[in-house]
């Protein structure tokens, strides 16, 4: 499979990136990779597909949000995981649905607080929560069979190598659409 991987060079890209490496893979970040884009801005992921062809499946693991106290929350605040997470994600699949194969795959990443927030968590809540609500609603609409999930994963240090490379490769490897695949939690 030919496989665009979206921050390779992060934490939990570089997992990503060396348990897939039997695939051609093409690596993108905003300063390293093979091709450099900046997801955050939507004339940049349009640029990154029309530099490849033959997409068989595109796995994001770039996008942040804010964690603070509730009191220390603000418009901007809640605004920068929109424009740094949430946008970017939904772009990559609106954009990439027209130059992904048939039945291609996009694999996005939100995490655990989506679904289990803790105090100080409502940026990360915000944006997991509606890249779930995104992926279980818009997997149902994807052209020519292509298929979207979305990888949870919990903290870094609550998961193992083995358990996250599960989840991506069920994510593309599978015939899944629409699911939420947990990493290091259950709900």
């Amino acid at each position: 499979m030919k496989i665009i991987i979206i921050g390779a060079t992060g934490t939990l890209g570089k997992i990503v990136t060396h348990s897939l490496r039997e695939h051609e893979i093409i690596t993108v970040g905003r300063n390293i990779g093979d091709l450099i884009a900046d997801i955050s801005i939507a004339s940049s992921i349009e640029n990154l597909y029309k530099k490849i062809s033959n997409i068989d499946a595109v796995i994001c693991l770039a996008g942040d949000s804010i964690t603070a106290p509730l009191p220390e929350m603000n418009e901007k605040k809640y605004w920068a995981g929109i424009e740094q997470k949430l946008l970017p994600q939904i772009n990559l699949v609106l954009s990439g649905m027209h130059f992904l194969n048939d039945n291609g795959s996009f694999t996005l990443i939100s995490g655990k607080m989506g679904e289990v927030p803790t105090k100080g968590s409502s940026g990360k809540a915000l944006i997991n929560g509606a890249l779930h609500s995104f992926v279980t609603a818009a997997a149902q609409e994807l052209p020519r069979g292509i298929r979207l999930n979305i990888v949870s994963p919990s903290k870094v240090s609550d998961i193992t190598d083995e358990d996250l490379e599960k989840a991506y490769r069920k994510c593309i490897e599978t015939s899944i659409n629409g699911e939420i695949v947990r990493v290091g939690y259950t709900i």
